[in-house]
């Protein structure tokens, strides 16, 4: 089985190995040493001992930043070839960036044992050396130590929790960003759904009335009849004209509600349009008379949809009407005839019941409507707590 191949090392590793090697290659060609030749510490001379810790130091930094730690380990070992030659500046300076690698491009724990363990070797060849020549002297190999080892390891790692830093706050700000247009996206959502709601509630009381009474009108021969009809359907086109010009005022103000918004005063004028449209309606109203504004809206919103459908689908008799205050609540309760047999009057769509449901559980409040033996029930209950929105 093949070893897996070395990764390529990155365009800016191989200029720093470049420069680094060219520039240790110009520091021995004018003769510049980091100690003379007859320093004790020299043990060879010469041009290979120089240079082949220069040229493995370079090697080196071509694994900075693919195997940072493998390249320290290596470049460890040719720093410790170096210091028993003459020496050579840019095999230092190049050993320095590497340590300065290993901080920076490995994972957590090993870079904080690099700038462990540099601190120790800083404090352990300022001390040993302090204890034993006795000179002050002596400090300055702690310095170098210092200036070789921890230094760059300390830098490293200022600059990895700096990058880190900028990396948590670039991946808050991706949140955020996502978390915006995810609000955007709800609020769009909701405002649609709002204004499907009231684009039903507007209108479709006004037009089912106009089909029926046209239906009535060209099914019979009476002309007193024909004219009632007609009157009927005026009043009704011009009632939805108006309701409309009151929706397109709601979508071009700069706040949300204009201050005609129904109020639950108005059940009485929808009651008398009810009648007006031939349906046998009583009305049965208890409440306080101010109320939070959103409840009085979808009550009356309610009560509107509960009589338009009483108009398309209840059979003849009696609708009633009742709105009530009891135990903290509002409650709504609409009643007509139900008859499985009959048809609808008039077209639906099966909104009115989905807009009603929302209308109850945005405001935390309850809704059912089905069949209770010879009735058709509409029940919705709203809490009466100030501050919530329709």
């Amino acid at each position: 089985m093949a070893a897996p191949a070395l990764p390529r090392p990155h365009r800016d590793d191989l200029r720093i190995a470049l420069a680094g090697l060219l520039g240790g290659l110009l520091v021995w060609g004018v003769g510049l040493g980091v100690r003379g030749p007859h320093d004790p510490l020299v043990l060879w001379h010469g041009r290979p001992p120089v240079l082949a810790p220069l040229a493995v130091m370079a090697c080196c930094e071509l694994l900075r930043r693919t195997r940072p730690r493998t390249g320290l380990v290596i470049g460890v070992a040719a720093l410790t070839a170096d210091t028993v030659t003459q020496g050579n500046l840019a095999t230092i300076v190049m050993f320095t960036d590497l340590v300065y690698a290993a901080v920076l491009y490995t994972p957590p724990a090993p870079a904080r044992r690099v700038l462990w363990i540099s601190g120790l070797m800083t404090v352990v060849w300022t001390v040993v050396p302090l204890a034993l020549l006795r000179r002050p002297e002596a400090l300055l190999i702690g310095a170098a130590v210092g200036l070789v080892a921890f230094t760059p390891a300390a830098t490293g790692w200022i600059v990895r929790n700096h990058r880190d830093a900028a990396e948590a706050a670039r991946l808050r700000a991706e949140q955020t960003a996502l978390l915006a247009e995810t609000d955007r996206a709800q609020a769009v959502t909701a405002e649609r759904a709002r204004m499907a709601r009231e684009l039903h509630d507007l209108v479709a009381g006004r037009l089912s009335a106009i089909a029926i009474h046209a239906t009535a009108a060209l099914s019979l021969d009476s002309p007193a009849t024909g004219r009632d009809a007609l009157a009927v359907i005026r009043e009704n086109s011009v009632q939805g004209l108006a309701e409309m010009r009151r929706l397109i005022g709601i979508l071009r103000a700069d706040h949300e509600e204009p201050s005609a918004t129904p109020t639950l005063d108005g059940i009485g004028t929808l009651v008398a349009g009810a009648r007006a449209n031939g349906l046998d309606v009583t009305l049965d109203s208890d409440h306080a008379e101010r109320l939070p504004a959103p409840v009085e809206l979808a009550a009356y919103r309610i009560v509107q949809e509960s009589l338009t459908n009483a108009l398309k689908h209840a059979g003849r008799g009696r609708v009633a009407v009742a709105v009530a205050e009891r135990d903290g609540s509002l409650a709504v309760t609409v009643t007509s005839r139900y008859d499985a047999g009959d048809g609808p009057r008039a077209p639906g769509s099966g909104a009115g019941l989905v807009g009603m449901r929302e209308r109850a559980a945005l405001l935390g409040g309850s809704f059912e409507a089905g069949p209770e033996g010879a009735l058709w029930v509409v029940r919705a209950a709203f809490p009466l707590v100030e501050g919530v929105a329709a």
